[in-house]
């Protein structure tokens, strides 16, 4: 892998500059999906101002008002927000060995850090242009590498080290939390349950996560929750926990309730379950990963898509995109909106929405990204081909610029339209 600058990003062979450029970019969109009203407008206009949109609209009146710039041509794709993914671990990868890598198996800091960052491209180059990865205290670097720009990566936040039962009890939990916040997390995470390995029994208490989840609302940090069980997904939603993730057993009484309660859900569809069967060699016998526990996942692939029904049918239910992407499914990502339209039935826009702008709005992010509207950051991307009618589109991205700087796609050549 290749550290790329901020000036020079190498992207399908090509070098493109992508500093930000002193001329605005006008970008002309073939088709151009609204996110907030879920609608699809044709020959639109994006001008984009240093690491902002400046204008949205009709090609021609956008251009008209522009005045010099560089135009990209995109008539032939369809633009919408780059997408947000809010459940990875970027630094999970697959070891010199081919497997799992974990702190025993010899591989350096720098070993390690170096197949991050590649996750990271990986995915950016995917159209993600936000994520979210939680659980590894190594994040913070990478973090802090990608916002720097000294590597080429999506926006990143992170939990660092996530809270468990053996974080210990009550006073322990708001101590862990408060630890986190100075260690500069963005947010925390808690295992409430076990894996779905294990079968996703709850682990923590209602007195555990009512510690945790209100010091971290004190401090003014989200929490994600990892519950499978209907029982430790209630228990979070009355201690106000802010997220809940997986949900594999998840009942409509709970479901209501998150609604209600206003707590966000964040259901995977089936990629991580197929990557894990795909690359069993590669995890088989580490930890949990069993014979049995690679039964479960299987087993699991149905009841996650019945969870995504459940959850669609639910009103006012806050649905938002994570993947939990681990090693061997970074720039893959995507996978799981195909599994939701195809498998679970979402509609393609609704979809798209709960990756961009309502992901956005679950990460404090949503009056700075997640939208292709003026004032926001220019974080855009163009697939080759209409995934309102054929889903499968957002495999095939042309095009990714992440605040302003093209990461993806066709050379910027200078003058006028």
């Amino acid at each position: 892998m290749k550290f790329l600058s901020r000036t020079a990003l190498l992207v399908s062979g090509t070098i493109l500059a992508a500093a930000t450029a002193a001329q605005p970019i006008l970008l002309k969109a073939g088709r151009l999906i609204d996110v907030r009203g879920e609608k699809t407008a044709a020959n639109q206009g994006i001008l984009v101002d240093g690491d902002r949109i400046r204008d949205v609209g009709p090609f021609s009146e956008v251009a008209a008002r522009a005045g010099s710039t560089r135009t990209i041509d995109l008539s032939a794709f369809t633009v919408l927000p780059g997408l947000i993914d809010v459940h990875t671990h970027v630094g999970w990868y697959f070891n010199r060995q081919g497997r799992l890598h974990s702190e025993k198996d010899g591989d350096t800091p720098a070993q390690s850090a170096l197949a991050a960052a590649g996750n990271a491209e990986a995915t950016l180059a995917a159209g993600f242009t936000t994520i979210q990865s939680i659980g590894s205290p190594e994040d913070k670097d990478l973090r802090d590498a990608i916002a720097r720009g000294d590597l080429s990566g999506p926006r990143l936040l992170t939990s660092l080290e996530p809270l468990d039962e053996s974080t210990g009890p009550p006073e322990k939990m708001r101590d862990a939390v408060r630890a986190r916040k100075g260690a500069g997390a963005d947010l925390i995470k808690i295992f409430a349950s076990k894996s779905i390995r294990e079968g996703g029994a709850p682990t923590l208490s209602q007195e555990q996560l009512d510690a945790a989840c209100g010091e971290a609302k004190t401090l003014g940090l989200r929490t994600l929750v990892h519950a499978h069980s209907a029982e430790s997904m209630r228990r979070a939603v009355l201690a106000g926990c802010t997220q809940i993730e997986h949900g594999i057993f998840a009942t409509r009484e709970v479901l209501e309730l998150m609604a209600e309660r206003g707590t966000v859900f964040d259901p995977q569809c089936n990629l991580i379950f197929r990557n894990y069967l795909e690359n069993k060699a590669k995890y088989l016998g580490i930890e949990n990963y069993t014979e049995a526990g690679f039964a479960a996942m299987e087993k699991a692939i149905p009841l996650a898509v019945g969870a995504v029904k459940l959850a669609l049918s639910v009103p006012r239910l806050k649905l938002v995109y994570g993947t939990d992407a681990v090693a061997g499914a970074h720039g893959r990502n995507a996978e799981d909106l195909i599994c939701r339209v195809h498998d679970a039935g979402e509609l393609p826009l609704h979809a798209l929405m709960t990756a961009t702008g309502a992901a956005a709005e679950s990460l404090g992010l949503g009056k700075e990204t997640g939208r292709i509207e003026r004032g926001y950051r220019a974080d855009i991307i163009a697939l080759d081909g209409d995934p309102e009618r054929d889903i499968t589109a957002v495999r095939r991205v042309v095009f990714v610029m992440k605040g302003g700087m093209i990461h993806r796609g066709p050379v910027v050549s200078p003058g006028g339209r």
